[in-house]
């Protein structure tokens, strides 16, 4: 049973009509590999098994009704109909343990769902549990976890990314057909990457961000990861929409993606110079300019472009996404959420009698919060002080505008951009754990799309010599996702990078 776990996404969907496997079946698969592979990969924080085969029921009910012809007339079933799927820690499932892979929910359930998972409900999917990441999804390996490290199916000594290594590592490792994460920074595009996945990063206000565990409010989106660009456009498309519940939902209509249309014939494709640096390495740079060369001999036009402000994407993302973490965290005080920790419980003199409002504060947000959300709370509060907001975090505003601006004009002259998305392929687990800066440049190529809004896509195109994946970022305007999804795919029906499985 567990070779169903080989299909894609699309493979299975196409099995569930036709009859040939049941949703149960599938959901069964998952959760067999899942038990005998995911101790070792660690990508899960809690399985819902009950809830997976229940929908898996119900999802075979209706597939026999619609094949019995009882359904109404015409009325294909979504291609998500039970499909078995994971979500990030950061999306909320009613009645489930959501926790942002942080200490300081631990126990929280939450009383609603996500509108992004809500819509894979009303889909049909199958939700298998919720994944590990990043704590508050701050961070590029998803060692920052509250709870476990995720490792990397293709070698176990690796990070597979993050924020959403877990989604990633589940993905790759064929313990579900696809998963969703969140992208603030990097964090769909990169651990898509290094776990040979395609990763969408959808526009700024693309799919609602109603029910995700906030970071950066004006950072984050919703996405899919899955093993092909096919797969992900089914996931898009479910979730993809406005939504009157959240203020930044954008009221614009999703067209349809029609894969079948996916031809890069007088496609204009812009290489960034400035995305091709010194301390890249050599494997990665030669793996993505031959990506470029394949999509030239595909029919597209290649055309060298600058972004002369990506130099000063990282210093701006690490001045607005802290600041809006540090605004964005107030609220988790053990108070409302989470268990709260008294100063005695933590082992510390919390303050005087006086004041034990405050020690209870200072105990539940120091035991609860990781050192790398403090470090964020710290630099983002920092920022946004009195006599430091206009030097630092009101500057990096109008840098991004710059930096917006840059893509604006790029865009006016190509219709996708070709680049990295990491410097690097996975590295060891702790290799950058005592070097945060170091760990910061791991998304110095996926962080100016970010500060953009725009949408990003990655797709893999290469190993390097230990075996370990490598992927091409495509870059397109804001609501362009149709655009990237094609040209993603049609770069994956010219080559088999995609169609490699990792060891484990």
């Amino acid at each position: 049973m567990t070779d169903l776990t080989d299909l894609t996404l699309h493979q299975a969907a196409a099995s569930l009509r036709a009859g040939e496997v049941s949703s149960r079946e599938l959901t069964e698969a998952c959760l067999d590999r899942l038990a005998a592979v995911d101790p070792r990969l660690r990508s899960f924080l809690s399985v819902t098994a009950d809830l997976a085969r229940t929908a898996a029921e119900a999802a075979d009910r209706q597939l026999a009704a619609w094949r019995r012809g009882t359904t109404t007339a015409g009325q294909s079933p979504s291609p998500l109909l039970g499909v078995p799927l994971a979500i990030k820690d950061v999306l909320c499932l009613r009645g489930t343990v959501t926790t942002a892979g942080s200490r300081i929910l631990e126990g929280f359930v939450a009383p609603y769902s996500a509108t992004a998972v809500e819509r894979l409900l009303v889909a049909g999917a199958v939700i298998l549990g919720k994944t590990n990441c990043d704590e508050f999804a701050m961070g590029s390996s998803t060692e920052n976890s509250g709870y476990d490290v995720t490792h990397n199916p293709w070698d176990l000594a690796r990070v597979p990314g993050g924020s959403s290594g877990g989604s990633a590592a589940a993905v790759a490792a064929r313990l579900t057909f696809g998963a969703l994460g969140s992208d603030t920074g990097g964090s769909i595009r990169q651990p898509a990457a290094y776990c040979g996945l395609a990763g969408l990063k959808t526009s700024y206000g693309r799919v609602s961000r109603y029910g995700l565990i906030a970071y950066g409010s004006s950072l984050d989106s919703i996405g899919p990861l899955a093993r092909s660009v096919a797969d992900l456009a089914a996931l898009f498309s479910a979730t993809a929409g406005h939504d009157p519940r959240d203020a930044t939902s954008l009221p614009a209509p999703v067209p349809p993606v029609d894969l079948a249309a996916a031809d890069v014939t007088g496609l204009r494709v812009g290489v960034p110079k400035e995305y091709f640096v010194a301390g890249i390495q050599p494997e990665v740079e030669a793996a993505v300019r031959a990506a470029v060369v394949r999509l030239a001999e595909l029919g597209a036009q290649v055309v060298e472009i600058s972004l002369p402000h990506t130099e000063y994407a990282l210093p701006v993302y690490y001045l607005i996404a802290p600041a809006e973490a540090s605004a964005n965290l107030a609220r988790f005080d053990g108070v409302r959420y989470g268990p709260g920790i008294t100063a005695a419980e933590a082992g510390h003199n919390g303050g005087t009698s006086a004041a034990p409002l405050w020690a209870r504060y200072e105990a539940t947000r120091g035991t609860g919060f990781g050192p790398e959300v403090k470090r964020r709370i710290m630099l983002g509060t920092y920022a946004l002080s009195a006599g430091y907001y206009d030097a630092y975090y009101g500057q990096a505003q109008k840098v991004r505008t710059l930096i917006r601006r840059d893509f604006d004009l790029a865009f006016q002259q190509v219709d996708v951009i070709a680049c990295p998305v990491a410097p690097t392929t996975a590295f060891r687990i702790g290799e950058k754990t005592d070097d945060p800066l170091a760990m910061y440049l791991e998304d110095i190529f996926t962080l100016p799309a970010s500060l953009a809004g725009i949408c990003g896509l990655s797709v893999p195109c290469g190993f390097d010599a230990q075996g370990l994946p490598i992927g091409v970022q495509l870059l397109g305007p804001a609501l362009g996702e149709d655009r990237l999804l094609r040209v993603g795919h049609a770069y994956e029906q010219a080559t088999d990078w995609h169609t490699r499985r990792p060891p484990l």
